[in-house]
């Protein structure tokens, strides 16, 4: 950026402290914990766009014992510059996003300061690296506490020194195996956030040095005048093969398991206050017809997505191609089959999205036999789609145990991900309703800690001393009587 643009990032900055000093923001430290206790309040994991959410949203509320841990660098934190590929946001500029009602912390403003007013009015969809220059500036702006290239692991219960329940984890930087104490745990750890990369088993027949997921962070520039296969139909598919002919592949092809794309994404139909504030409240049986119906559809990719891959020449779209064979030929090159043909590759993409294994998340593994799904819901809930990945969560995000008295810990592990979709809503891991997510979220925990703190907070009521008058000031009007009788 040059000096014009760090001016009026540095303006808008003032600006912005400006609105929270008129909004009496962050709330004052209500909870007053001892100078010596290193117990956090709330531990996040994840310090991508859920996580910087979460952690404003509680530091606004007063709560100032958080601290965020995420794995990669500083500034790469989330899909954003590590392995998402689309050349823009499939949002639309406008959405508010984690802004949190302050004008001054949304996307638009830091992008009118960066920028200017005219850049914002021509503007189309938000560059994928500048959402995540804002996402840093945002982390910046509320000096919000991160600590990167730090591995949260084996989440666990435990006793506080006080007696009251709490969350065991070990922070891994390096060789370095921290054990840290919290009240509260939250995991913001995206799309992967309870499994991993969902990879076909036949995948098994190739070895592993031809093929990655598109979670992965791929250099295409390995495959320049290469054929390169990628398979599956949906945005990370054709962002995949976009960047690979970008990167000079010689020829690219797309194995889609359907018949045609989707035209409607009607997700963006999912996306107002009314559903935001009222899914939630809706009785679990009275929520299904929505997700079913909201899951039976298929997501289209972005225009402009679809745009940039068809302006090459070098690339076909197979649909009804399911993947039925992989194989490495005799002259080395991939082998692959559909139903309809066999082609020779040299290299291949899985852009199969994620699954749900919490095998793959050791951190939780003390806590996986405890956890409740929706699937295991009694009376069982019909349903047009499989309900084995999303776990039941309380209102306040908490992970919901199959029975509490044998994992109290899940009570205090809140889940601030898309795998809350069946409890919350379309609430997290998406701009549109990421802000409304990060203050439920966070009012949940604020109520709880509260509770917990009752007693002293009761002590500090009973205590208070300001006076409000000296008592002498209505001395010259005053006229004692005697007490009334009883």
């Amino acid at each position: 950026m040059n000096a014009r643009s760090l001016d009026g990032l540095a303006a808008l900055e003032q600006r912005l402290h400006e609105d929270l000093e008129r909004l009496c923001l962050p709330a004052p430290d209500w909870l007053h914990r001892a100078e010596d206790d290193a117990v956090l309040d709330v531990a996040i994991v994840g310090g991508g766009m859920s996580g910087l959410a979460a952690a404003a949203a509680l530091r606004l509320l007063g709560i100032q014992r958080v601290q965020v841990f995420d794995r990669n660098p500083a500034g790469e934190e989330g899909p954003w510059v590590a392995h998402a590929r689309m050349e823009t946001l499939r949002s639309p500029k406008h959405l508010v996003g984690p802004a949190l009602g302050l004008p001054s912390l949304t996307f638009r403003a830091w992008y009118e300061a960066a920028f200017g007013q005219s850049a914002w009015e021509a503007l189309g969809r938000i560059p994928r690296a500048q959402w995540q220059d804002y996402l840093n500036w945002f982390r910046a702006a509320l000096a919000l506490p991160v600590a990167n290239r730090v591995q949260v692991e084996g989440i666990e219960g435990a006793v506080l020194a006080d007696g009251t329940d709490g969350v065991a984890f070990a922070a891994v930087s390096g060789s370095e195996r921290r054990p840290r104490l919290a009240r509260h745990l939250v995991l913001a750890t995206g799309m992967d956030g309870l499994g991993g990369a969902a990879v076909p088993a036949l995948a098994d027949a190739l070895p592993r040095a031809r093929w990655q997921h598109s979670s992965e962070r791929i250099d295409f520039r390995a495959w320049r005048g290469r054929r390169v296969g990628i398979v599956g139909g949906g945005d990370s598919a054709l962002d995949a093969a976009a960047t690979a002919l970008e990167a000079g592949a010689a020829a690219v092809d797309v194995f889609v398991r359907g018949a045609d794309f989707a035209r409607i994404n009607y997700w963006k139909a999912f996306a107002h206050a009314g559903h935001y504030h009222g899914f939630a409240a809706l009785a679990p049986a009275s929520r299904q017809p929505m997700l079913d119906f909201l899951k039976a559809q298929k997501v289209p990719p972005a225009q402009g997505t679809v745009r940039r891959v068809a302006g090459f020449d070098n690339v076909r779209l197979h649909f009804n191609s399911p993947v039925r064979a992989l194989a490495v030929a005799a002259d080395g090159s991939i082998a692959l089959r559909t139903p309809h043909a066999a082609y020779a590759l040299d290299h291949l993409v899985f852009a199969t999205g994620y699954r749900t294994d919490l095998a793959l998340r050791p951190e939780l593994a003390a806590l996986a036999p405890h956890l409740r799904w929706w699937s295991e819901r009694q009376p069982v809930h019909a349903s047009s789609f499989a309900l084995d990945g999303f776990p039941e969560t309380a209102a306040d995000f908490s992970l919901v145990a199959r029975d509490p008295a044998a994992c109290p810990v899940l009570a205090r592990v809140h889940l601030f991900t898309g795998a809350a979709l069946m409890s919350q809503g379309k609430l997290t891991g998406d701009i549109p309703g990421i802000g409304h997510g990060a203050e439920r979220l966070a009012r949940g925990i604020a109520a709880r800690l509260y509770a917990a703190d009752f007693d002293r907070q009761l002590q500090a009521v009973q205590a208070y001393g300001e006076l409000e008058v000296q008592g002498d000031e209505w001395a010259r009007i005053r006229v004692d009587h005697p007490a009334p009788p009883i």
